[in-house]
Formats: structure tokens, sequence, C-alpha cells
């Protein structure tokens, strides 16, 4: 058990003395570029899907079915 609890010490002072942690520019900054690259991969696959909807559909019309 001793292991268990040095572990968590060790991890705990890691986290308060060598981890760089952003400011909160940063981190507002960092947030802002990841909303927009979600934003456009989004209307990428948003754009495929009607894509191939379209296609799809227009396939199954000349097939017949």
């Amino acid at each position: 058990m001793s292991k268990v609890g040095s572990y968590i010490q060790e991890a705990y002072d890691e986290l308060l003395h060598k981890v760089s942690w952003p400011t909160w520019d940063e981190l507002q900054q960092t947030t802002i570029i990841v909303l927009v690259a979600l934003a456009l991969v989004t209307a990428v696959v948003f754009g495929m899907d009607l894509v191939a909807e379209n296609v799809l559909t227009f396939v199954y019309k000349i097939l017949g079915k």
C-alpha cells in the first residue's frame, strides 16, 4: 500500500512543481483555436455527408430502387 501512497505523493509534487500551467490569456487563445478547428472539421464532415447523400440518391434513382 505504501507504493500507491508514494505514487500519489510524487504525482502531486510533480503537478505543483514541474508542470508549467498556461496563463488565463493563453488558455483562452488556445480554446478559441480549438473551437475554430472543431467548427471547420464539422463543416467539412457535414459537406461530405451532403455530397454522399446526394450521390447515393442519384445512383438509387438511376437503378430504379
